[in-house]
């Protein structure tokens, strides 16, 4: 991969070298990178040619944040790759995510599996338990409104676990159920970091 808008928040990529890291790296990691574990792709700025990657650990407390060179990248999985993805276990999250296969689709937009079941589904490591919730991306190129967001989340709340989405605008990524909520000002992220903003499809709202 040659350009940094070939990756995308959320994406699972292999190929992180093990001399990549940084000296002081725990040891966790290092085995992370040296049995070639996949790393998710993190909002964050990034050197030319690099980008921001976290890698994951067996504990849920163990998140480390780097940078991959893109000529690293062996291999890149997007979570709209994995909607319909079968997991070796009969989690809730699992279960949750074929009993709203149906509605996400006829949303017509584009959306996939992100968090732990993404990374279960696409690498085959464990990353899932009973209590994981089901965390999902939905791609909102265009406006859509807080009413629709709030008819979603009313249709979502009838699966077998906690469903959460984010909704990847053009400027950053907010959650849906935030956006669906009676709060003026939402939680944008995006690479600068995080931010308060009324309307995260604007511009003008981003990068006052």
């Amino acid at each position: 991969m040659n350009a940094e808008r070939t990756v995308l928040a959320h994406d699972l990529l292999w190929g992180l070298p093990v001399s990549a890291l940084a000296d002081d790296a725990p040891d966790w990691v290092i085995e992370a990178a040296r049995f070639g574990h996949p790393v998710v792709v993190r909002r964050a700025l990034a050197p030319v040619g690099h980008v921001a990657v976290g890698v994951r650990g067996p504990r849920r407390e163990q998140r480390y944040a780097t940078f991959m060179a893109l000529a690293d990248v062996q291999r890149c999985v997007r979570p709209e790759q994995l909607t319909d993805a079968v997991g070796e276990n009969d989690w809730p999250a699992l279960q949750a995510l074929a009993q709203i296969l149906p509605l996400m689709n006829a949303l017509g937009l584009i959306w996939g599996v992100s968090g732990s079941a993404g990374f279960e589904l696409a690498s085959g490591i464990a990353a899932l338990h009973e209590h994981s919730d089901l965390d999902l991306i939905l791609r909102t190129p265009d406006f859509v409104s807080r009413g629709w967001a709030a008819e979603l989340v009313q249709k979502l709340d009838v699966a077998v676990c906690h469903v959460d989405v984010q909704l990847q605008t053009p400027f950053g990524a907010v959650a849906l159920r935030e956006w669906a909520g009676a709060s003026r000002q939402v939680l944008l992220k995006s690479a600068r970091g995080a931010e308060l903003v009324a309307q995260p499809w604007l511009l003008q709202e981003v990068c006052a």
